[in-house]
């Protein structure tokens, strides 16, 4: 599979100034690090190409096209965002080799229902992405979880899983991926009353407690 091709142009550095600059005519400034590259190559890219790679192939590999400089390929290694409107406001690329195993993380989707949810059990994903090392070549956009044979109280682990051929975790095989959880009983109107009261006077003995102290 040949990587995605996203342009880019070379920047100088900037103040902050600029770079709000460059962010308001709709670029995001990044940089591009890694074998090959002295220091880290400051470079800028359209907001909309980058957020349409992120919405849809956040960790794959890329062929970043920066004009004048011919290409390189590359792992988008950290995007910053606005902690409140969460505009990108930074990303960096990393340089990679494509006949070099690289890490990565891969998003983890999960197939079908399991025996345990049609039984009235909650399904409960502890991880939405996994860190797998394999040759570019081989790094797949998503891992599918199978767990159709799991029962109520049964947990997916990382040695459980399915890889792509030429593809290997990085993560401990005990790991828990994924569990079904038991239903919760709904209280009826009787056992909330009791356990508000119960609640009441467990406040009242700490409180008393606190005041012997």
């Amino acid at each position: 599979m040949n990587p995605m091709t996203l342009k880019a142009e070379r920047r100088q550095t900037a103040s902050r100034g600029e770079l709000r600059k460059l962010r308001k005519h709709g670029r995001v400034p990044g940089v591009i690090y890694g074998k090959g590259v002295e220091g880290a190559m400051p470079v800028a890219v359209d907001v909309k190409d980058l957020q349409m790679l992120l919405s849809t192939h956040p960790h794959a590999v890329l062929e970043l096209d920066v004009a004048g400089l011919g290409k390189e390929n590359v792992l988008m290694s950290d995007v910053q965002r606005d902690s409140m409107s969460r505009d990108v406001l930074h990303v960096d690329f990393h340089k990679i080799n494509l006949n070099e195993s690289i890490k990565a993380p891969v998003r983890l989707e999960v197939s079908g229902k399991s025996a345990g949810e049609r039984e009235g059990g909650l399904l409960q994903l502890v991880l939405h992405e996994m860190e797998v090392e394999c040759l570019p070549k081989d790094l797949p956009d998503s891992i599918v979880l199978e767990i159709d044979n799991l029962l109520v109280g049964d947990t997916l682990t990382v040695a459980d899983i399915r890889f792509p051929e030429g593809v290997m975790p990085t993560m401990d095989p005990d790991t828990v991926v994924a569990a079904i959880l038991a239903p919760q009983k709904e209280m009826s109107a009787e056992e909330a009353d009791a356990a508000g009261d119960a609640a009441e006077e467990n406040e009242s003995q700490a409180k008393t407690a606190a005041r012997v102290e």
